[in-house]
């Protein structure tokens, strides 16, 4: 499969590189992502040139977080058909990479349905052309839902933690990495600080592959926001200390009763939250929401493999093409891991639900469908996940 690695000088201040973007060299297209996998100790670029090289860094985490897939997907349908790879076979391969976070298949989903509707016009080039567009299109309402769910977000904020000097505590990794924009959760949490209404960013280790450590904690400081990092099982001591005041998490999927799939140990912020009197507010683009999904109970979720949680590796130290079973072991040989990457928050719990088109609180099924409805996505659809209007 074609991939290369390409390092870039560190830097302060905003990323250095973007999280993912189209190029056309002489030799043909390719989509460059920056290697999550790789921060915080440096900024290395994959560059996949065929859609096997995205699968891998997709299942890998080298590119991650519900929205990015979505616009790695779209532009990986749009790769496959610009290089004369069989499209329907990339199609079915990008949609299975990761089950959870539904808007890899409605980026994918998307970027195929142009194509194809393009190719029984005028042929492949045609399709490629309409892929492309189709990819860059996802990618720029991204960006814009980023911004609204900032402006929801904050106001939300103000109404719920009148008076600034806000203490937020987030899980996982929501920012500009994840998204076409500057995030989602954490585009919040960013769009306080510079209004000068937050005191402190409580950031979660995020075990056990270290998003929060390794990269909120790695925008956060590149925003110059004050932030903490915190082993996970440490949050309810923040809690029982009164040092919090609102959870701000982001979601891989929405049930259409409002059920929350997000990185496993969201659930028990939740219920931490309950207890202690804290607004627990996800923040989410519509795109995320599958009303398909019925419930919570009904969302697939992906098991990772045990290595993560026996080993502990850091695959920057290893270098490029290192394999599982590689680590450090921190458990007995032989012993068995229970490694969901995802776990489910049930609406009750839920005070509010951000999305570019608007806030849902109480979250409800009905109010879930209402604001879907009022946004820029329409309820038509090819599977789950809305698609754009």
């Amino acid at each position: 499969m074609g991939d290369q690695y390409e390092v870039s000088e560190r830097g302060a201040g905003a990323l250095t590189i973007p999280s993912l973007r189209w190029e056309e060299p002489p030799e043909g297209p390719v989509l460059v992502l920056l290697d999550q996998t790789r921060l915080p100790a440096e900024e290395v670029e994959l560059v996949c040139t065929d859609v096997p090289a995205l699968v891998q860094a997709i299942r890998t985490l080298a590119v991650r977080g519900a929205p990015l897939l979505g616009i790695a997907g779209a532009y990986g349908v749009a790769l496959a058909a610009a290089r004369g790879f069989d499209v329907e076979e990339a199609v079915e391969a990008l949609a299975q990479a990761r089950p959870t976070a539904v808007n890899l298949g409605y980026g994918v989903r998307r970027a195929a349905g142009a194509y194809r509707a393009a190719f029984a016009e005028g042929g492949a080039q045609a399709g490629a052309a309409a892929a492309l567009a189709e990819a860059r299109a996802v990618h720029a309402e991204d960006a814009e839902a980023s911004t609204r769910m900032a402006q929801h977000g904050l106001a939300l904020l103000g109404e719920l933690l009148p008076g600034g000097g806000h203490r937020i505590l987030t899980h996982c990794n929501t920012g500009a990495l994840v998204s076409g924009g500057e995030g989602t959760a954490l585009a919040v949490a960013l769009a306080a600080h510079r209004s000068g209404e937050l005191r402190r960013l409580w950031v979660d280790e995020t075990r056990p592959l270290l998003q929060g450590a390794r990269l909120t904690a790695y925008e956060a400081s590149r925003a110059g926001m004050a932030y903490t990092v915190l082993s996970d099982g440490a949050a309810g001591s923040l809690f029982a200390g009164g040092e919090v005041d609102a959870v701000l998490i982001g979601a891989d999927r929405i049930a259409a009763d409002g059920s929350v799939a997000n990185k496993v140990g969201s659930y028990p912020l939740a219920v931490l939250a309950r207890y202690h009197h804290v607004p627990f507010v996800v923040v989410a683009p519509t795109s995320t929401v599958d009303l398909e999904t019925e419930e919570g109970a009904d969302i697939e979720v992906e098991q990772r493999p045990g290595q993560e949680v026996t080993e502990f590796s850091l695959p920057f130290v290893q270098g490029p093409g290192a394999e599982a079973g590689t680590g450090i072991p921190v458990a007995p040989l032989g012993a068995q891991a229970y490694n969901p990457a995802f776990d489910v928050t049930p609406p009750e719990l839920v005070t509010a639900i951000v999305t570019e088109a608007g806030v849902v609180s109480p979250v409800t099924r009905d109010g879930l469908a209402e604001v879907c409805s009022t946004s820029r996505w329409s309820k038509s659809r090819s599977g789950n996940g809305m698609m754009a209007e």
